[in-house]
């Protein structure tokens, strides 16, 4: 096990290039499945979740290689069908394979799919609709078997926004006989990424980002280069962080558009911000005041950006309430944002944020990757010294976080323990 050290009470200044989005990287690598040609993803990070990935694709059967920031998959000679149970228990995103497998293969193994444990995460929807586009599917010993000779479109309406169920039933899709229409569909920007590759490998989808999305089956798809969207949860990250510490921050590679529930937080909080051109400009002096923050799906504030936006409420003035609609169990920082001195109650699925005048130096553990994102941020910010337990959460989204953060003014350093 890692943990970092950390001395707290610097504000942040320079530049910081945002990586390629975790939640855009992951449901391309699956899409890569549907080809036997070459595919190509640029500026591909290096965090864990992608490894993985990569991993279960090898698994299949692809050739992969990494050159500089260029991830290559080759198709060519795959043939498995079975996602192995321990990688796809350290995944969750390893579910989106499902979609792409059945569309290569005709078939489809996996274990119930991993990840952060932040709450109940069912995937009935994934599974009620690849069953409507006629997949056979088998749930039993803790695996689930999915046959289908032949997928046919499909009106397709989900119960909720879900992105993981929206992006597998297009992976599937794609390959159908026919037309498949998703109502009431995730609107999030890497579905239209997704969509976006998926156009460039020769697929016909049409109206990703909104509520409804069409797709028109086509026999096969070829090889692609692309470069994925940025990361705006990582972009996110770094403004919280320097609204908390104060000082000025470039963001490079970043999109406002995709940001624009937190940007306009932190502009209603005195933090000023300017957008142009692939960059987010932040100027702050700290002691913030933001009252209510409400997760929604997107356009509405991200759940992604929860713990984090909780740990700047912790050293703001007046009080707080974060509401997490979308996790029952997102909360995991919490006590360890306590031993720091912060002042929470949390009923449910609020929680009760009375701000102070500074964190203090503490020992804390990361329970999940954006909870341990957001005690680094409360460490950097807070008086004395702090350590950071268990990075692997951390490790699974953010590229070189602790370099970048250091990079910045950051006192970071990672040990073994």
């Amino acid at each position: 096990m890692e943990k970092y050290v950390i001395e707290g009470g610097v504000p942040l200044y320079g530049e910081v290039e945002i990586q390629s989005a975790k939640n855009a990287v992951l449901p391309l690598l699956a899409a890569a499945v549907l080809t036997e040609g070459r595919v190509v993803i640029h500026k591909c990070p290096r965090i864990t979740d992608v490894l993985n990935m990569v991993q279960i694709l090898e698994e299949l059967g692809f050739a992969t290689s990494f050159l500089g920031g260029d991830l290559t998959i080759d198709g060519a000679a795959a043939a498995n069908h079975e996602i192995p149970s321990a990688l796809a228990k350290e995944l969750r995103s390893s579910v989106f394979m499902l979609g792409s497998v059945i569309a290569r293969f005709g078939r489809a193994r996996i274990a119930y799919p991993g990840g952060c444990d932040i709450g109940l995460r069912p995937i009935d929807l994934h599974l009620s609709g690849l069953r409507r586009l006629g997949v056979q599917i088998n749930e039993e010993g803790g695996y689930i078997d999915c046959v289908c000779s032949r997928l046919t479109g499909a009106e397709i309406v989900l119960d909720c926004p879900s992105v993981g169920a929206t992006e597998n039933i297009m992976l599937a899709a794609v390959r159908a006989e026919g037309e498949t229409l998703i109502r009431n569909a995730a609107r999030e920007p890497e579905i239209a990424d997704l969509a976006n590759f998926l156009n460039r490998m020769g697929a016909r989808v049409y109206g990703a980002g909104t509520p409804t999305v069409r797709i028109e089956g086509v026999p096969s798809l070829r090889g692609v280069e692309y470069t994925p969207i940025p990361d705006r949860i990582e972009a996110g990250t770094f403004l919280i962080a320097s609204a908390m510490c104060g000082g000025e921050l470039v963001l490079k590679n970043a999109d406002a558009e995709n940001l624009t529930s937190l940007i306009h937080k932190l502009c209603e909080i005195s933090c000023k911000i300017h957008a142009d051109n692939g960059k987010i400009e932040i100027q702050s002096r700290g002691r913030v005041s933001p009252k209510l923050v409400e997760t929604s799906p997107y356009p509405g504030f991200p759940t992604d950006l929860q713990a984090q936006m909780m740990a700047l409420a912790c050293i703001c003035r007046g009080s707080t309430v974060v509401v997490e609609n979308l996790f029952e169990t997102r909360f995991k920082h919490v006590p360890e944002l306590i031993r720091m001195g912060a002042d929470i109650t949390v009923r449910g699925r609020s929680a009760f944020i009375r701000g102070v005048p500074s964190l203090k130096g503490a020992d804390v553990f990361a329970g999940d990757l954006r909870g341990g994102a957001a005690l680094t941020l409360a460490a950097i910010s807070a008086e004395g010294q702090s350590s950071v337990s268990d990075l692997s959460h951390i490790d699974r989204g953010y590229s070189a976080f602790e370099f970048k953060l250091r990079a910045l003014g950051a006192r970071i350093r990672r040990v073994r323990i």
